[in-house]
């Protein structure tokens, strides 16, 4: 204490505070100033708050000065504060706290003789004298490390600094949302990607989006590449779904003239709908921007077409984003757009004008090269109905004077075809697409067109043969590059089985060099064009996060599910070029020489014991003509004989319900529902599973009697049949279980799980759904979830399967050539299949 030696009777009473550096620091240094008139107590306390507590006292110091009366004296007192407060987290100290405030409270108080050894606490208010000053709080990452003066075992040391001086960053949360930053190929089929909003972390921007949830401030922009109008009344282009499965507002639509359908859920409970002035324009990218603002709706289409259309409404609508989901293209409800989808922003809290909204074309060349790629196919496509016209109507003019001579009708039908060596096109063109002409010279268009196939596909798929045919001779590969502009030409026709494969020679450099833009300029034609294997290799590649494809679950889940669905309708139709799925290692002998053909060892011996009336062969080989499966050629026909031979000869249960049910469907045979419910019966009263269920699956479908169905329904559940847990589940989706009223998706939903878990498709399929919805209560949202169990079915599909099976076929014919191709194309779907062939 430094005393002060100028005493004046006329001072009163003081105190000040001086702090060296007014930051929370320990063993920080303050001096303080003071006067007292009369024996006096010294007060000092800190007062600290934080988010969570105000005002606690984190110091105090007090002291007594009884003889240095009217002298002025300072004393230099050094805080200590709790180790929370001035040191980083470390070993020790687990729980620093942010301090917000500090103030560091100084007074004094006189005290009588008669109390003056007695202990009193003195209030800051009623002191004769005062003072305080704040002190700034230091934030947690700039504190210094306490050194605790103990050692650490070494390994806890080393663990230790390996963290120390990391900074956790708090990521900044802003309204606007990336929807889509990757080109998405909108196959106008019902699936699409699905997105799911939470509530801001950040409790201001959480406060403002309730507050407009009866008054939606949003904007949403969105790049298109429209191909066609809605063909049906409308199409999806981005909507909300409420918890109920209700439309919610924004629900943007397209129709069939090409005007935007805007639909808005009311705070009363119904709904109200807008319709565009303008329609949205045909094979060119633009950007629709949408925008809410309370009752005012706004729609404009930029990039070079300033179309705006706004209206105002005196209703209040419901906006909660977070209650439900959002979809971009289609789903269970409504088929999407055929469209290609650039960047989709959201701002989820705001009103922009369209020159504020920053949601560029990132990728500038493939967008370019998918308007390249249209502009041209418009061409080959109006050239080859052109050209099937004028050699047509020439010969329908020769056929009219042929009539007349029968000579002339001889050489008509028997000789040379006719062929259009006059071209109508100029030279630049035909240079252009030299290749083209000179295909179409050597088609034949005298034939009627099969089945009202479209004639432009028809030459694609012409020329994709033709083009396959050569690459499977012994130089095929090293003729590749000029095989390359007849594909595209069999693309631009609209059959993308050549898509798919152009998408192949690029991204593997497959007699050509490896272009990744083109790679994925086709892979996203071919997905467009609805080609299975195109969408597989897309959702494959986003689900990976490979070859320069964004890892994005929800767009990888959007392809895999459009497969996943079609597997399902693909294994109900027996035409078609399918194979089953099966996994052959080409290390495993075994597996290999159980390989046959209609003509191999294994299916002769089985069909000389199917001949003998043994039952286990003829389900063996009914099977394998029925699905084409161990090399054999599907054949549904020959299958359906087994079937009914081994159902009337041998009486085995399991051929008495496959004949039943393809006698119910007409699975190539006439439908017998008499013999089919026979034959049923039969094979449920020898206590085969399936068949108890396909009971019930008999009165659903032809009887309408729930109850019955029901009971059979359970009994097949309890005898292990995934099929019966998956009907029980239908039954409580659509309210008609019996003594149960109304919808219960919740125990619905519990026997599709149950279904999928026995490995039935279509309750993969429901399950997959609830996990990239998150709308169901015991299916936590779990976007990779619903990709793993879209993807196990979309692998099962069969036309997967017949590429698959062709490659090992050519692999156990020593075709070289054609097996490497083949595997190719089928390593791109994903690394499973890399491994088995």
């Amino acid at each position: 204490v430094t005393p002060q030696f100028e005493q004046n009777v006329d001072y009163v009473d003081f105190i000040h505070l001086n702090v060296l550096e007014k930051k929370v620091l320990n063993n920080s240094e303050v001096s303080v100033q003071y006067l007292c008139s009369k024996p006096c107590i010294i007060n000092l306390e800190a007062v600290a708050s934080s988010e969570f507590r105000t005002g606690v006292p984190v110091y105090r110091r007090r002291w007594k000065d009884e003889k240095n009366l009217y002298v002025s004296r300072t004393r230099q007192v050094h805080l200590k504060f709790p180790s929370i407060m001035v040191y980083r987290d470390d070993y020790i100290i687990r729980n620093s706290i942010i301090v917000h405030s500090v103030i560091l409270y100084a007074w004094l108080s006189h005290k009588s003789v008669s109390s003056y050894d007695v202990e009193q606490n003195e209030d800051y208010q009623d002191a004769v004298a005062k003072n305080y000053t704040f002190l700034e709080a230091v934030p947690p990452f700039e504190r210094p490390y306490k050194d605790h003066k103990v050692c650490l075992q070494w390994g806890a040391d080393y663990l230790w600094m390996l963290q120390a001086n990391r900074i956790p960053q708090c990521p900044h949360e802003s309204d606007g949302v990336q929807i889509l930053n990757f080109i998405y190929a909108s196959s106008g089929e019902k699936t699409g990607i699905v997105k799911k909003f939470e509530q801001f972390e950040n409790r201001e921007l959480e406060t403002v989006r309730q507050h407009q949830i009866d008054y939606p401030m949003f904007t949403v922009s969105i790049w298109l590449y429209l191909h066609h109008h809605c063909e049906k009344d409308l199409c999806g282009i981005l909507y909300f779904i409420d918890p109920k499965e209700m439309y919610s507002t924004p629900a943007v639509f397209l129709n069939e003239e090409g005007y935007v359908h805007i639909q808005m859920h009311l705070m009363r409970g119904d709904d109200l709908a807008v319709k565009t002035s303008f329609s949205l324009p045909l094979k060119q990218w633009f950007r629709l921007d949408l925008s809410f603002k309370g009752g005012q709706v706004c729609i404009t289409v930029g990039k070079n077409l300033k179309r705006h259309h706004h209206q105002s409404f005196m209703e209040d609508f419901y906006y909660d984003d977070t209650a439900g989901y959002f979809v971009l293209g289609g789903s269970g409800y409504v088929n999407g757009i055929e469209a290609f989808f650039g960047p989709v922003k959201y701002y989820r809290l705001n009103v922009l004008e369209t020159e504020q909204i920053s949601n560029p074309l990132h990728d500038k060349e493939t967008v370019e090269q998918i308007e390249l790629y249209y502009e041209r196919c418009m061409d080959i496509q109006e050239i080859v109905y052109e050209y099937r016209y004028i050699v047509r109507q020439g010969e329908k003019a020769l056929r009219n004077c042929y009539y007349e001579n029968y000579y002339l009708e001889l050489i008509y039908k028997y000789g040379e075809k006719s062929k259009c060596d006059a071209f109508m096109w100029g030279k630049e063109l035909r240079e252009k697409y030299h290749t083209l002409f000179k295909l179409l010279q050597e088609m034949d268009f005298s034939a009627p067109d099969e089945n009202g196939s479209d004639t432009v596909l028809e030459v694609g798929r012409r020329i994709f043969e033709k083009v396959a045919k050569g690459l499977s001779s012994a130089d095929g590969l090293s003729n590749m590059g000029s095989s390359v502009p007849l594909l595209v030409d069999s693309s631009c026709c609209g059959y993308h089985k050549a898509s798919y494969f152009l998408a192949v020679i690029f991204e593997t450099g497959l007699g050509v060099s490896v272009d990744r833009t083109k790679g994925l300029l086709y892979s996203l034609v071919g997905a467009q064009g609805n080609e299975r294997l195109a969408v597989m290799n897309l959702g494959y590649k986003h689900y990976q996060g490979i070859n320069s494809y964004p890892l994005d679950l929800e767009l990888s889940y959007a392809y895999y599910s459009n497969i996943a669905i079609k597997t399902s309708l693909d294994q109900h139709t027996i035409k078609g070029e399918q194979a089953f799925v099966e996994t052959i290692r080409l290390m495993d002998d075994e597996l290999l020489k159980a390989q046959t053909k209609e003509n191999g060892d294994v299916f002769m011996w089985l069909k000389h014991e199917a001949t003998r009336g043994n039952a286990a062969a003829q389900q063996r080989l009914a099977q394998m003509l029925f699905w084409g499966q161990q090399g054999v050629a599907k054949n549904p026909e020959a299958a359906i004989e087994w079937y009914a031979k081994g159902a009337i000869e041998t009486e085995d249960p399991v051929l008495i319900y496959d004949y039943a049910i393809v006698l119910f469907k007409g699975q190539g045979v006439k439908k017998n529902t008499k013999l089919a419910l026979e034959l049923m019966k039969k094979a449920a009263a020898k206590g085969l599973p399936q068949a108890v269920n396909g009971l019930g699956w008999y009165y659903h479908n032809f009887k309408r009697d729930y109850r019955k169905a029901a009971e059979h329904w359970l009994i097949a559940e309890e005898l292990g049949n995934p099929d019966a847990s998956y009907n029980l589940g239908v039954l409580y989706l659509d309210g008609i279980y019996p003594g149960v009223p109304g919808r219960n998706q919740t125990v619905a939903a519990r026997y599709f799980y149950k279904a999928a878990q026995g490995g039935h498709i279509e309750g993969t399929l429901r399950c997959s759904l609830y996990y990239i919805t998150g709308n169901m209560e015991d299916f936590p949202r779990d976007p990779e979830k619903a990709v793993i169990w879209a993807k196990h079915i979309a692998e099962k599909n069969g036309y997967l399967g017949h590429v698959i099976r062709k490659a090992l076929n050519a692999y156990l014919e020593l075709s070289w050539y054609v097996c490497y191709v083949l595997f190719k194309i089928a390593s791109r779907l994903m690394f499973h299949f890399c491994s088995n062939l």
